[in-house]
C-alpha cells in the first residue's frame, strides 16, 4: 500500500496580490493598488497560506465596497474629458 503524499505538496502558493501601484490612500488606510493595509503588505511574506487567503477574501470585500461607492457617486452630468478641460 502506498503513503499517501503530504498535503503541502499539492498546495499552490498563494500570490501576492501587488499590482505594483504601491500608494497608501489616507481615507481608507488601503494600498491604492491592491487594497491592503500596510500591515497586511509589511507582514505579507510572514503569512501562511491559509492567513493569505483570507486576506484576498478581505480583498474582495473592500473592492466590492470601493465598486458600490463609484457606482453610488451622484452623477455631475459632465464626462471624465468635459472635467479635464476646465
Amino acid at each position: 500500500m502506498t503513503e499517501a503524499a503530504p498535503a503541502t505538496e499539492n498546495v499552490v502558493p498563494v500570490p501576492s496580490p501587488c499590482i505594483n501601484i504601491c500608494r497608501m490612500d489616507d481615507a481608507t488606510g488601503w494600498c491604492d493598488g491592491c487594497l491592503r493595509t500596510i500591515d497586511e503588505i509589511a507582514n505579507w511574506s510572514l503569512y501562511d497560506e491559509a492567513t493569505k487567503r483570507a486576506v484576498w477574501d478581505l480583498l474582495e470585500a473592500r473592492h466590492a465596497h470601493l465598486m458600490s461607492q463609484r457606482t453610488s457617486a451622484p452623477d455631475t452630468g459632465q464626462s471624465t474629458s468635459d472635467k479635464d478641460s476646465q
